[in-house]
């Protein structure tokens, strides 16, 4: 059975009408409100590549002390020992 409204147009034409033109309300406010406000938030900011290129800068820098006390550690031990038994027999 098909209805009509009071202009006598059928109104699931009516209706899908209504659903598009909310649909496109509905796509407007997303690009409006929604989207640039997700862009804002989540956006590409420069906070978190600096936290990044700190804790590189720390890595680097604990790995080059490592490094020193490992390849300075036996040399500077024996440099240690020379030095204390020569002010011990002094």
């Amino acid at each position: 059975m098909q209805r009509f409204d009071e202009r006598g147009r059928h109104i699931d034409r009516k209706m899908d009408q209504h659903k598009e033109k909310h649909s496109m309300d509905l796509v407007a406010y997303w690009q409006q409100h929604v989207a640039p406000y997700v862009r804002a938030r989540f956006g590409r900011t420069e906070r978190g590549a600096s936290m990044v290129e700190y804790a590189l800068l720390v890595a680097l820098i604990a790995v080059v002390c490592l490094a020193a006390v490992a390849f300075l550690g036996k040399s500077a031990s024996s440099r240690f020992s020379n030095v204390g038994s020569a002010v011990g027999s002094a």
